[in-house]
Formats: C-alpha cells, sequence, structure tokens
C-alpha cells in the first residue's frame, strides 16, 4: 500500500531535528491565515518557519482557502519565497480546486475547465512550479469521473503536480475515481475525508475502500472545529468559531455535546493527554496515513503535536470512547 510520511525535517541552523510519525500535515486554513494576514505578514512568516522547524513539512492548501479565495494561496507563496525558498525540497505541498472560486458556470465545480484553470492559478499564486499533490476538492454530482480523473492525469503529465488525490468522494465514485486513474498509470496516492471521534462515518465508508485500492488517507477536522477540545465547556467564547457562526454554529454546542467532552476529557486526563491530544492520537490509532491539525498559534501547535506521544488506546479506552459518542 502506498503511503506518504513526511516524517522527518531536517535540521535548520542550531535547531534540533524532529520525526514527526504521521502526524505531518498543518493545514492552512482561513482562520490561520486570516489571523497571520491580520497580524502582519511578518508574524505569518514567523509562525510557518515555526511549524517547520516543529517537523511539519507538509503544508496543504486549496484555491478557495482564505477567507478571501486565494489568499491563503497568496501568503503561502510569499512566505515560500522569502522565508523558505531553500527548503523547498523537503517540504511537501499540496493544493485543490472543486469548490466556488469565481463567478461563472466554470468557477466552482470539477469540470475539466475548472480544474485545470485552478491549478494554474493556484501555481502563480504560490509561486511554485508543481504541486506535490493536486487534488479534485470534491464530486460535485454533475460532471463524469472520467472528465475530472482525466484533468488530473494531464495536470501530471504536463508536469504541474507530482500525484493526484481526491477529496470527500461518496464511496461509489471513489472506487470509480481509483480504478479510472489506476488504468491511466496515474494512481490515486491520497485521499482526504472529514473524520473524527464525533464523526467516525467516514472511516467505516471511505477508509476501506482507499485500503483495498492503495491510496493512503488524510483526515481534516479532527477536533470537530473545536467541540472535541476544552474551548466550549464553559460556554461560546468570544472569538471562537461558534461565535462567529463559521464552520460551526451556536446551536450545535449543546448540553449534550459539552457532557461528551467533559467525559472525553476524563479519559484523556487519565492518559496524560488533553482532549485536543487525544482526539489526534485517536485518528492516529486507526489505519491512516496523517491526520491534519489548523493551528492558529503556537501554543496550539505545540499541544497538538503531542498527540504522537501516546497514540495507544486499551481496548477498554476504546470501550468507553464509543459508549461516550453512542450517546449523541
Amino acid at each position: 500500500m502506498f503511503r506518504l510520511f513526511p516524517i522527518i525535517c531536517p535540521e535548520r541552523g542550531s535547531k534540533q531535528t524532529f520525526l514527526v510519525y504521521k502526524v505531518g500535515i498543518i493545514r492552512i486554513v482561513g482562520p490561520s491565515i486570516t489571523y497571520c494576514y491580520r497580524a502582519g505578514y511578518i508574524l505569518a512568516a514567523d509562525y510557518y518557519c515555526i511549524t517547520f522547524d516543529h517537523g511539519i513539512c507538509h503544508f496543504d492548501l486549496a484555491n478557495n482557502y482564505g477567507p478571501v479565495p486565494g489568499s491563503a494561496e497568496t501568503n503561502f507563496g510569499r512566505i515560500l519565497k522569502n522565508q523558505l525558498a531553500s527548503h523547498r525540497d523537503e517540504m511537501f505541498i499540496s493544493s485543490k480546486a472543486g469548490h466556488d472560486m469565481w463567478p461563472g458556470v466554470y468557477g466552482g465545480n470539477s469540470s475539466r475547465k475548472n480544474l485545470i484553470a485552478s491549478c494554474d492559478q493556484s501555481l502563480k499564486r504560490t509561486g511554485l512550479e508543481y504541486f506535490d499533490i493536486f487534488y479534485s476538492h470534491r464530486y460535485d454530482g454533475v460532471t463524469p469521473i472520467e472528465e475530472t480523473m482525466q484533468a488530473l492525469v494531464d495536470i501530471v503529465r504536463a508536469g504541474k503536480a507530482l500525484y493526484v488525490g481526491i477529496s470527500n468522494y461518496p464511496a461509489d465514485k471513489q472506487k470509480e475515481a481509483y480504478d479510472y486513474l489506476t488504468a491511466a498509470h496515474v494512481p490515486c496516492v491520497i485521499s482526504q475525508y472529514k473524520a473524527s471521534i464525533a464523526f467516525p462515518t467516514t472511516l467505516q465508508e471511505n477508509l476501506p475502500v482507499a485500503n483495498e485500492n492503495g491510496s493512503g488517507f488524510i483526515c481534516y477536522s479532527p477536533l470537530a472545529q473545536g467541540l472535541l477540545t476544552n474551548r466550549y465547556l464553559n460556554g461560546i467564547p468570544a472569538g471562537s468559531r461558534a461565535s462567529k457562526n463559521v464552520f460551526l454554529h451556536p446551536e450545535q454546542v449543546t448540553a449534550e455535546a459539552v457532557a461528551r467532552a467533559q467525559q472525553l476529557g476524563v479519559i484523556a486526563a487519565e492518559r496524560g493527554q488533553t482532549l485536543a491530544q487525544m482526539a489526534v492520537a485517536w485518528l492516529l490509532s486507526k489505519d491512516v496515513t496523517s491526520v491534519i491539525i489548523g493551528a492558529s498559534s503556537v501554543a496550539q501547535l505545540d499541544d497538538n503535536l503531542q498527540a504522537i506521544n501516546n497514540i495507544a488506546f486499551t481496548e477498554e479506552e476504546l470501550k468507553q470512547i464509543e459508549q461516550i459518542m453512542q450517546n449523541q
């Protein structure tokens, strides 16, 4: 089975080399980029250099990440050029296309026109000559799988990406995509899906398909937008995602959700972990390639990376976690 393990970051200066087992990715999401952009370019540059120093060498982008679409790629490109250019060959950089990006009928779908135009635009924004992985961000329900996959094949053959991946495809279309790409000798090396203790559905439905077809599997939203942390135990704090109604809605922060987080937190404490660390470790204990963590501060990054120190779960711990989540 093909596996992507961006596991080690060479020394930079006098800094220690960190081995990052399976956790090799930090996702450049809206909140992180927005925070850095408002605070100033220097802070953003420092932040991403620190992530690299921590052994994170796989950076996950998309053309529409922002919140202003394209701004995540633009900021990353500036930082890469000014701070990290000499380390390009030590880094694994991915991007995606398929969600709304520009007005018109071709601005946000899985068509050949959208993917190829998006890839060209993303390369321009980042200043890269190629992406290590370029994804089809979603199955749009309209475009034939053959058209989307052939676009990915042609992107690789044109030298614009080394590998291809898919994201958020339903299981039947996921298998069709694998079959087409394999026949074209450009296999799908990675598949990206939402997964967490609170949302294990894709681990049950999509992970087996990926494993059977030799694709790696990367999970995003491991902390369920913050519900699997201590952030909402005492209400909805100002500045949080739920307070802004972004990705997490206030009505989702229910008394039941808080109670589950508290119960899970007890198990985490017994393991010597925070709830966030246990949530990441739980995913890493599954047969996945890596887990995408979105951190808006160095403290959050440090906390999340500690998850790799204990990814073994006892049968009793797994049973307790399952029982808690069955009470949803």
